[in-house]
């Protein structure tokens, strides 16, 4: 009886340490996930900072380029109206100036436009790929 009782003390001991084992292994597999899962969210946010940065440089000397250029071309529309010889000169010269004006600021706002919206689909890239990930994850604790 005394063999029977150790026995069974041995097995539930071993049984015991094995499942603590098993428990201390998943939990620590749990932890290297969560550390690796939280990197990974870190390395996709400074990707995406990255990617708005360059975006932003870009966006800047576009415009910069555009305000340059629609200086020069009001200054040389200035002087181009002060030397006209008759009122319907003038107002011709106005009329394509600032037909020519509009036109310039549209096709500047559609290219500022669009510049745009591919630096937020690249930017978001990134992020949209944690956000798989995580949903991934829930789906992977769901029973």
């Amino acid at each position: 009886m005394a063999k029977a009782a150790t026995k069974n003390v041995e097995e539930f001991t071993a049984e015991a340490k094995k499942t603590m084992e098993e428990g201390v292994e998943k939990v620590t597999k749990g932890f290297e996930d969560a550390t690796q899962f939280g990197q990974d969210n870190v390395e996709a946010m400074v990707a995406s900072t990255k990617v708005m940065t360059k975006a932003a440089e870009e966006l800047n000397a576009e415009l910069t380029a555009f305000t340059k250029k629609s200086y020069q071309d009001s200054m040389a529309a200035a002087k181009e109206l002060s030397s006209v010889k008759s009122v319907t000169e003038f107002f011709e010269k106005q009329t394509t100036f600032a037909k020519s004006s509009f036109e310039n600021f549209v096709a500047e706002a559609t290219k500022i436009n669009e510049m745009s919206s591919e630096a937020a689909k690249s930017a978001f890239e990134p992020l949209n790929a944690r956000f798989t990930a995580a949903a991934d994850l829930v789906k992977t604790y769901n029973v």
